[in-house]
């Protein structure tokens, strides 16, 4: 039938994009920026994980404003392509499954 070459062009696609979001997941910085206020005082740190535990660096007192502003923009769009991620990876496994079916469609 007509359908299967078009459910396997379709996981085809939804692989490239798979694989185009997870670039861009790694092309922004890892971490997140965030602000501590210890007896009064005001304290950057960039939280990251690494090797399955969660490592705090300092970065100073203050920090130039297009740093905190790039750290946020990260942070919105990781959850984004996060999301996306996901929704791609679902719609993978159903065409795998679909395609992997013993009647011809």
């Amino acid at each position: 039938m007509a359908i299967k070459p078009v459910l396997k062009e379709e996981l085809e696609n939804s692989l490239k994009i798979q694989k185009k979001y997870e670039e861009e997941l790694n092309k922004l910085p890892k971490g997140s920026l965030i602000k501590k206020k210890i007896k009064d005082h005001e304290y950057y740190y960039l939280v990251l994980r690494e090797l399955g535990k969660v490592r705090f660096v300092y970065k100073g007192k203050k920090i130039d404003p297009k740093i905190i502003k790039q750290y946020n923009e990260a942070k919105q769009l990781r959850a984004k392509y996060r999301n996306l991620l996901s929704k791609v990876k679902k719609q993978i496994k159903f065409l795998r499954s679909s395609l992997r079916g013993k009647e011809p469609i």
